[in-house]
C-alpha cells in the first residue's frame, strides 16, 4: 500500500507560470507570460560573476548575506529612498523575494490569523499564509484602474486581522499607489495594528515621470513592515534567484528565525558579484524606467491596429490586453488555445483571483527583444 499524506494545500497545483511557459515550449510559440527577460544582464555583472566562481567564492555566506552586499543595498535604499537602514540588523539577503515573503509571513502569522490580500494578487501569497495556519481575505482592487478601494478594505478588516499585503508596482496589473495611498494605508495599519508585507520587487519600473513609493518611506509603516526586493528584476537576473529583506531589527531577528531553515543562505558568487556591480554602477537603476518604457511604448504602439483595448502599463514590465472586442471565452482557456493555434502565449489574469469579476484579460511581458515584441504584436493585431 503506498504511504497516505493529506494535502496542506489541496487546492495548489503547478503555477500558471510553469504551465504557460511549458505550452509555449512545446509549441514553438513567443513567449510573453513568464516574466523573465530574453536579453542579457550587464556585462560587468555576469564577468563579476563568472570571476567570483573562478576565485573559489564557492562555500556557504553568512546566513544574514554578505557584509558587502548588504552594505551596497543600505547605500542604495538611502541614495534612491533617502532611508537609512543598518545593514547588520535590518537587512537580510535572500534567494528570491518569493523565499522572503514566505519567511515574514511564517514569522508573523499565527493559527487563526487574517492576512489581507488585494486581487489580483501574485499566486505565492495565499499559500504561504495557508501554511502558517491563517486565512488570506481577499479584497479587490477598484476596477477598471486597480486602485486601492478604501472603503472595502477597511470593511474587511476585523479582530483577527494581523497582516496587509502589499504590492507596487502591482502584478499583473501595472498599477502604482500613489503618496496618497501610502499616506491612508500608514494611518490605516497604526490605527488596526496590522503588520505589512511590502512586495515592492519592480521599485525601478515606473513609467511617465512617477514615482515609486516604498513603505520604507513612511515612517509608521516603516516600524512595521517586511519590504521585499529584487536583483533578479532590477539586474535581469532572475534565474540568480536572490533578493532582500528590509525590516526593523525585531522583525528581521524573527524574519532569520525561518529563514535559516528554509535556505539557509544565498548563493555566495552572486552575492560578491551583485556588490561588485552596484558599488562600480551604482546609477544603473536610474536607468531602468526609461529603458522599460520604451519597451512598454513600442509593444502598445504596434498595438494601435488591433482589437484590443488597453491603457498602458504605469509599471511593471506587463501590459494587460482587453479582448472584449475579440472573443466571449474565458480568460484561461483562450490563452492556451492561443498559444497552440496563434503561437503567442500571455497569462490569464483570472488566476489571481479568489473569485475574478467579469472581465477578459491577459497579461504579456514585454522585457524581450524588440524583435521578439514587434513579432507578437504582429500576430495579435491579425487576432
Amino acid at each position: 500500500m503506498q504511504p497516505m499524506i493529506t494535502s496542506k494545500l489541496p487546492r495548489v497545483g503547478t503555477t500558471i507560470f510553469t504551465r504557460m511557459s511549458a505550452l509555449a515550449a512545446e509549441h514553438g510559440a513567443l513567449n510573453l507570460s513568464q516574466g523573465f527577460p530574453d536579453f542579457d544582464a550587464p556585462e560587468a555583472l555576469r564577468e563579476a560573476m563568472a570571476r567570483h566562481v573562478m576565485a573559489g567564492h564557492n562555500q556557504y555566506a553568512p546566513m544574514q548575506g554578505l557584509a558587502a552586499l548588504r552594505e551596497q543595498i543600505a547605500l542604495q535604499v538611502l541614495r534612491c529612498r533617502g532611508v537609512s537602514c543598518d545593514p547588520d540588523t535590518e537587512i537580510t539577503v535572500v534567494p528570491g523575494a518569493t523565499e522572503g515573503i514566505f519567511c515574514a509571513v511564517m514569522a508573523c502569522v499565527a493559527p487563526g490569523d487574517e492576512v489581507i490580500v488585494l486581487d489580483p494578487c501574485y499566486d505565492s501569497y495565499q499559500p504561504c499564509v495557508e501554511l502558517a495556519g491563517g486565512r488570506a481575505i481577499h479584497v479587490p482592487l477598484r476596477q477598471p484602474d486597480f486602485a486601492l478601494d478604501r472603503e472595502r478594505l477597511e470593511a474587511a478588516l476585523g479582530a483577527r486581522s494581523r497582516l496587509l499585503i502589499l504590492n507596487s508596482p502591482h502584478n499583473p496589473s501595472g498599477s502604482t499607489l500613489s503618496r496618497e495611498d501610502m499616506l491612508y494605508l500608514e494611518a490605516l495599519v497604526q490605527r488596526h495594528g496590522l503588520l505589512v508585507v511590502s512586495d515592492e520587487v519592480y521599485e525601478h519600473l515606473v513609467f511617465d515621470g512617477r514615482a515609486h513609493h516604498s513603505a520604507l518611506q513612511f515612517p509608521a509603516l516603516r516600524e512595521r513592515s517586511f519590504a521585499l526586493f529584487s536583483f533578479g528584476k532590477t539586474f535581469s537576473v532572475t534565474g540568480w534567484k536572490t533578493g532582500y529583506c528590509i525590516a526593523p531589527a525585531a522583525l528581521t531577528a524573527e524574519l532569520r528565525k525561518v529563514h535559516q531553515f528554509v535556505s539557509f543562505v544565498a548563493v555566495t558568487p552572486v552575492q560578491l558579484a551583485l556588490a561588485d556591480f552596484m558599488r562600480e554602477q551604482p546609477d544603473y537603476p536610474a536607468t531602468l524606467a526609461a529603458f522599460y518604457q520604451r519597451k512598454r511604448d513600442l509593444f502598445c504602439d504596434a498595438l494601435h491596429a488591433s482589437r484590443f483595448s488597453f491603457t498602458p502599463s504605469a509599471g511593471t514590465y506587463f501590459q494587460l490586453l482587453d479582448y472584449s472586442r475579440i472573443s466571449e471565452e474565458d480568460d484561461a482557456g483562450l490563452g492556451e488555445r492561443w498559444t497552440r493555434e496563434r503561437g503567442i502565449a500571455a497569462i490569464p489574469v483570472s488566476v489571481f483571483y479568489e473569485q475574478p469579476p467579469p472581465q477578459r484579460l491577459l497579461r504579456f511581458c514585454f522585457a524581450k527583444n524588440d524583435a521578439v515584441l514587434e513579432a507578437a504584436a504582429e500576430i495579435l493585431c491579425r487576432i
